[in-house]
Order: C-alpha cells, then structure tokens, then sequence
C-alpha cells in the first residue's frame, strides 16, 4: 500500500464521524420538535380537558358505616341481627343515559319489575349524587359477574352492606321494630337535632319499636376513609383510614322463649299479653297478635303488601299491647277496690247485698249482675272472688267519680307507663272534667256528668278505656304492696367499644301511700279467684306456687234492657273481650301479667289460661304440654335446665 492511501484512511474516517454526528444531531432536533409539538397539544389545544380530568382525579374522604348494634334477649338469644351482602347501585349524576343502563345490567343479573319499582321510588327521594339500590342482596355469581363487566358502565357499583335480619319475625314485630330507608322527613330530622353528619353514607335508620327508640345506641360512630379515586370515581388506592365505632348491643329484660309461648297460645287469636317483673319494672314478655314481618320493611315494602297490611281486618300493624284501648271489665274492680278501702267507703269484713240486679234510686233502669241470681251477701274478698258486679255498682254509685278518679290514677290507670317505645297511648280514666273537654263540641247535655255514668265505671265498663300494658302494670303496683317502676324492655346497654355493661337502674319511681292492709285484702280476694268459689278456679289444678288473680269480661256493644247476651248471633267482633290479670308467687311477687284475648267471651275460659302457662313457665321451666316440640326457641327434645329454672324463679 502507498503512503498516499495510507494518509488518506483518516480523513475518510473523519468525515464519516462527522456525517454520522450530523445524522444524530437531525434526530435529536427531530425529537425536540415532536417533544415540544406534543407539549403544545397537551399544554396548550388539550387544556380544558385534561383540567378537567386532573380536577376529578382526586382524594375522596369517604363514610365509613359502622356495624349496627345487636338486640339480644335475656338469656343472649339474639333478636337483631346483620348479615353482609352485596347490592347493585347507580349514581345518578353520572350515568348520560340512565334507562339504557338499567337496561344493559338487566342482561347481567335479573332486575325484576320489583326492583324496578323500588328503584325509582328511591330514585325520587334521593339526591342526584347519591348512590341508589338497583337490586338488593346479589348473589356471590351475579356479584362475580357484575364485577367482571362493571369498568363498561360510568357510575354504577357493587357495594358490600351490612342487612338487618329479625329472625323470629312476627314474634318480635311490635317490641323490636324494624329498620327502613332514610327519606327526607329522616333528613329534616337529623338537621334539626344535628346528628345528620353521623349519617353520611348511611342508608337506613330505626323506624319503629326498639329501632327508633335506642336508635342513637344502636347506630354508632361514622368512621371515615381518605380515597384516592380517578377521573370515573372508582377507588385507586387507600391513603387513610379511621375506623367506625360500631353500635352498642342491647340486651332485653324480654324472654323469648316466654314470648314464644304466648304467642302460640293465642293461635289464630287476636289479643295482647304483658308480662313484668313487679320487682324491677323489666317486661319479660310483650306480645301483639297478629304481628307482621318487620323484615319487609328493610329493603322498601312493596305497595301491594303495604296495602295488604293496611286492608287486613285483623290490623297486624296495631300494637295492641301498647296502644289498644280496651274497656278492662271486672279487671278493674281489684283497683276500684283498693281505692273503696283507702277512701274509707267500706269495711272489708261487712257484709252486704250482692243481688241480681241494681238500680238508682228514683230509676227503674237495672244494672245487671253477671249471676242474674246474684251472690247473697258478701264481703269485699268474695264481691272480687265471684267478681259480683252489683256489690261494685253500689259502691261505685256511693263514692263517686270525683273519690274514685284520683285515688284508682294512682296506679297509673290513664296515663302512660313510659315504657321505651314510643306512641304509647294514654288510655282514659274518666272524670266529670275529661267528659266536658272530651265532649266539648257537642251538646251542653252530652258533656255532663250522670249518675249512671259512674256506676258503670265501677264495674271496668263506661268510658274506661286502657291498654294491655297499663293493665299489667297497675297488676305489678298492686302486687309489689304499691312500688312503682317504670316498665322497661332493654335491661342494659353493652359498649361496643369497653364492653362494659350499663345497666338499666331499677329503682323505684315512687310508692303509694295505702295501708299495707289494704293491699292485704285486695291481694286476698284476688287469691281466692283461683279457689274453689273462683271465677279461675278451674286453672289452679297442679299449682306448685302461690297465685292470685281476676277475671274480666269487657262488653264491646251494649246489650238491651231486658235482653240476653248471645255470642252466637253477633258479629265475631262485636262478642266481649276475654281478660285476665295476675300475679305470682303471691308472698313475694316476680311475674305480673294482663292478658286480653279479643272476641273470646269470659275471661276464665281463653284469657286465664294463657297467664297460668305463662307463669308455669316463668317459674317452673315447665312448657305446656301441646306445644312440646313446636317451640323455635329451644331445643324440641330438652328442657330448661335448673339453671334456667332458677334464674326464672330469680326474676
């Protein structure tokens, strides 16, 4: 090779690094321009909407519910509780077309016309932003599914819910309640008492019964969680979470084993029964027949069953036992009686006239006795044990209603109990003052005060009018020698958070002033009801305890001068109510109950019954005999243990 080639290799070299370099340089230049021509689209023509975009993709806080409290009996069964699942919601404000889309997930899961109906009743009680139910309770397939197509439709969710489950049903309607949606009253109502920042997320509240009432114990505390979410809504990541306070639980003074024994003894009977512990005040049993399934009312009663309800002749919606007003019939003379004594209107050990029928003097009108015979002469302990209507008619006539008001009051005859549920009923305990206000509006005549008005109110008749639950506890006054409690169903509170126990104080409110020997006598004349003479004797076979108590027979239609009752040829409900009332053990009472079985006839045949398996049970342990092995609350083929047993007898 010549020196010439050999000096010419590096300049080649040269310029080729040189083109090679220039090369480089042009793509680097290129890429800027494509860098900076993607800015200015991004930066500067696409503003606005990426704007938007990074406005939406921010961090949420979101509500986080706490679980609700458990309602439990008095032996931990467990009334109330929550079970999860999961729930189809739409966001209205933004979803573009809204019917399309409820459309669209029809092709995913079943959306019935139910659900259809429910969810544009919803719809029109929330607001725009507000998640709204589509379809409650999914299954975990339509659940999967849902999961796996939900990124094509903006604004719709599955969401997992705590539900709330009654699992003994109508057994339990009208002391527990129910839960339902909260709508715009709800709202209003929680802004004016400003606790609707603890309902943020929230769907549902206490509507009724023990829900409503404890609803503040029961709901608990929000908690919160800071979200990242993207420009759809949907979660990325978790920055933050505070934990809810879930709800206090709530353990009843209420057996509902008890309950459950009740309620099958009435059958297909309408009626009340209200048993307490004269004790403390506890109610151990609270039932209304008919009741009802609060658990429709969680997820949105359909009209169809609404109306039902409301159209049922038989009113499964009427809490009886706290607001049926029924007159008490001969359930009222122990208390009349109490009232006579303490008035000094009788002697108890004089004997007086107790015949077939009573008139007023200048009067040809009879009042007439149950007995068209009569009872002869009788003292006050027989006039209860035969339950003589003309010995109390006379008395009554004799004392008047301005002597007879104040003192029966005292045992809260037509006030209320107070009781933990709300809507009680006052009942009326008549007096010359309630006649003229009750009457005001009608003639001068009409509003007055007559003589005969009260000697029927002596009997339990006239204008008396009182629910099941004032009933049993006037019988719990009497039975404790005059200590009033106030009924309560919840028995204590456990904190969701210290599990501490916070009990229901059981102190007395107040104590009558009678003389202890008054309550004596009374107390001996309602004994004897269950004697052999006894309007009840016939249930006192097999007492293995002391028990007193009184019949009642309540006239709902006034019989003519003259006539005959006959059950047969009126109307089932125009027939008398059944009632009873008792107590027991005698010496040392823990069980007071008032029974009324409506339409039923005399208070020994349907109403007595009812209380004396109730108290066996209360006492002994001992269930009636036709329902072993129908009873949900306990095993079919066991007994209460003598645990249970004594811990009755405790109460």
């Amino acid at each position: 090779m010549s020196r010439h080639a050999r000096l010419k290799d590096p300049q080649s070299e040269e310029s080729q690094f040189q083109l090679r370099l220039l090369i480089a340089f042009g793509f680097m230049v290129l890429m800027l321009l494509l860098l900076a021509a993607r800015f200015v689209w991004l930066q500067v023509l696409q503003y606005d909407h990426f704007s938007t975009l990074a406005q939406n993709n921010s961090i949420s806080l979101v509500p986080v519910q706490p679980n609700r409290g458990l309602i439990l009996d008095r032996n931990g069964i467990v009334l109330a509780q929550n079970h999860a699942a999961y729930t189809l919601e739409l966001i209205p404000d933004k979803i573009a077309d809204l019917d399309a889309t409820v459309k669209a997930l029809g092709t995913l899961v079943e959306i019935t016309p139910r659900d259809e109906r429910r969810f544009r009743k919803f719809l029109a009680e929330s607001k725009e932003f507000e998640p709204v139910p589509l379809k409650l309770k999914l299954k975990e397939d339509e659940a999967a599914r849902l999961a796996a197509n939900i990124w094509r439709y903006p604004g719709v969710e599955v969401r997992a819910w705590l539900f709330r489950d009654y699992p003994y049903k109508e057994l339990t309607s009208h002391v527990l309640g129910y839960i339902g949606r909260i709508n715009q009253n709800d709202q209003k109502r929680m802004e004016e008492d400003g606790t609707l920042a603890n309902y943020r997320g929230a769907t549902h509240i206490g509507k009724l019964g023990l829900e409503a009432t404890y609803e503040t114990e029961l709901h608990g505390q929000n908690g919160f969680e800071e979200v990242e979410t993207d420009a759809g809504g949907r979660a990325v990541r978790s920055l933050r979470r505070t934990p809810p306070v879930h709800g206090n639980n709530l353990q009843l003074a209420l057996d509902i084993r008890m309950q459950e024994i009740a309620d099958k003894l009435f059958g297909m009977r309408r009626g009340a029964l209200v048993a307490i512990n004269p004790q403390t005040g506890g109610v151990l049993a609270f039932v209304s027949k008919p009741g009802f399934d609060p658990n429709l009312f969680i997820d949105g009663i359909d009209a169809a069953t609404w109306k039902n309800l409301n159209d049922d002749w038989q009113k499964p919606l009427v809490n009886r036992a706290l607001r049926g007003l029924y007159p008490p019939g001969s359930t009222f003379k122990p208390f009349f009686a109490m009232a006579g004594l303490e008035a000094g209107a009788l002697n108890p050990n004089e004997l007086r006239p107790a015949p077939g029928y009573f008139t007023l003097p200048g009067s040809s009108h009879q009042f007439r006795d149950s007995v068209p015979s009569g009872h002869g002469m009788v003292n006050l302990a027989k006039a209860i044990a035969v339950s003589s209507d003309t010995y109390f008619y006379r008395l009554a006539w004799e004392m008047g209603i301005d002597r007879i008001h104040p003192l029966v009051a005292q045992f809260g005859l037509g006030s209320k109990t107070g009781i933990d549920l709300d809507s009680e009923a006052s009942g009326v305990l008549p007096s010359k003052e309630w006649k003229a206000k009750r009457f005001a509006k009608a003639r001068p005549e009409v509003g007055r005060w007559y003589p005969a008005d009260v000697v029927s109110v002596g009997i339990g008749q006239g204008f008396n009018a009182y629910t099941p639950l004032q009933m049993a506890n006037a019988t719990a006054i009497l039975a404790n020698d005059g200590k009033v409690f106030k009924p309560h169903l919840v028995q204590k509170i456990v904190d969701a958070r210290s599990n501490k126990e916070k009990l229901i104080d059981p102190q007395p409110l107040r104590a009558l002033a009678f003389k202890p020997q008054h309550f004596a006598t009374v107390k001996e004349g309602m004994r004897a009801v269950l004697q052999p003479g006894g309007t009840a004797f016939r249930i006192s076979g097999g007492l293995t305890y002391s028990m007193a108590g009184k019949t009642g027979t309540a006239q709902v239609v006034q019989i003519k001068q003259g006539a005959k009752y006959n059950a047969g040829a009126l109307a089932e409900q125009y027939r008398d109510h059944s009632w009873f009332i008792s107590f027991a053990p005698v010496e040392h009472p823990t069980i007071a109950i008032a029974v009324i079985v409506e339409n039923a006839g005399f208070g020994a045949t349907s109403a007595a019954p009812i209380a004396r398996a109730v108290t066996d049970f209360a006492l002994t342990g001992k269930v009636p005999a036709e329902l072993e092995g129908q009873l949900l609350t306990m095993p079919a083929t066991k007994k209460p243990d003598q645990g249970a047993r004594d811990a009755s007898a405790a109460r």
